[in-house]
């Protein structure tokens, strides 16, 4: 039985409204994407441009100084990279294994939805509240002082959420055909997490790790909380030593500084100068921001491309 010709023609018109509807709402969403693209990268070219004269070796060698033309980012970069060895120490592992729990192994109950609750949050919380909890757990309650550790597992407890909340959506992703085949070739629980799901949902884990580091090493609010120092010309001790056996950890005690600190302490002086450096600075640590996420995709393209189901 055919339908009228009026109601064809209505069917016809809506189907011709909402194509019209969908390409304007696709072109709304281009332009929004085109103008944030075109002003990120406005942004980035002022800061290049401002700091173009500092973009020298002595820019990454030298230390902080009163004098804008000698000051250098050497222990703001040294102090960063400490801080992200800390942080991805402790965030990782925890993380990871979190993640796996609470996806393989934790019953489900209300206990578990507690939990699963408070983690979702806890990745909307404002960094400077981590800041205050670091101050007064690790700095006054654990008298771990304003160090590099300090700075390391606050920014760890800032990017936890990140990694486990990864971690789930990656093992999600696994069809559940593979822990069916697993188990029904005799492999327990365990053997089929070691070999099938965590290999296999490893991409989409370390895109989640890389991208929460990228966010803990832009951070300022947390680290000027715990009282990072604005100004220091002095680096942490080395981890490597001349007397067995031959590894320190006294560096985890020194006082720091990072990248976002040299740059705020810069853009509060009122000498134009400096405000060059903070350019130039600002530029660097977007630079690092970026390939952290540039080295994430690509790990991600890579190790799915091994993947077969």
């Amino acid at each position: 039985m055919s339908l009228p010709a009026e109601e064809i023609a209505a069917i016809r018109a809506n189907i011709a409204s909402r194509k019209t509807r969908d390409l304007i709402f696709t072109g709304i969403g281009i332009l929004c994407l085109v103008v944030a693209l075109l002003t990120i990268a406005a942004l980035f070219a002022d800061m290049i441009i401002t700091g173009w004269d500092r973009f020298r070796p002595g820019f990454f060698t030298d230390f902080p100084s009163r004098r804008a033309a000698q000051a250098g980012i050497l222990s703001a970069w040294v102090g960063s990279v400490a801080v992200m060895v800390v942080t991805a120490v402790v965030a990782v592992p925890l993380g990871v294994a979190a993640g796996i729990w609470l996806e393989e192994y934790a019953p489900k109950h209300w206990i578990t939805d507690v939990i699963e609750i408070n983690i979702n949050n806890l990745a909307g919380v404002p960094s400077i509240i981590y800041g205050l909890l670091a101050l007064g757990l690790f700095v006054y309650t654990f008298g771990l002082g304003q160090s590099v550790q300090t700075a390391g597992l606050t920014l760890a407890l800032l990017i936890l959420p990140v990694v486990i909340v990864a971690t789930r959506e990656a093992i999600r992703s696994i069809p559940q055909m593979i822990r069916e085949a697993a188990y029904g070739l005799g492999a327990t629980k365990w053997q089929t997490v070691k070999d099938h799901i965590v290999p296999y949902s490893l991409p989409g884990i370390l895109t989640g790790i890389i991208i929460g580091l990228s966010r803990a090493i832009g951070e300022t609010a947390p680290i000027i909380t715990i009282g990072a120092l604005t100004f220091i010309a002095f680096l942490p001790p080395s981890p490597v030593t001349d007397v067995p056996p031959f590894i320190s950890f006294e560096w985890l005690k020194a006082p720091f500084t990072v990248m976002p600190i040299q740059i705020f302490n810069w853009t509060s002086r009122p000498d134009s100068a400096f405000h060059q450096n903070a350019a130039a600075a600002g530029a660097i640590l977007v630079a690092m921001t970026l390939t952290m996420n540039a080295i994430a995709i690509w790990l991600r393209y890579r190790l799915r491309k091994n993947i077969k189901w």
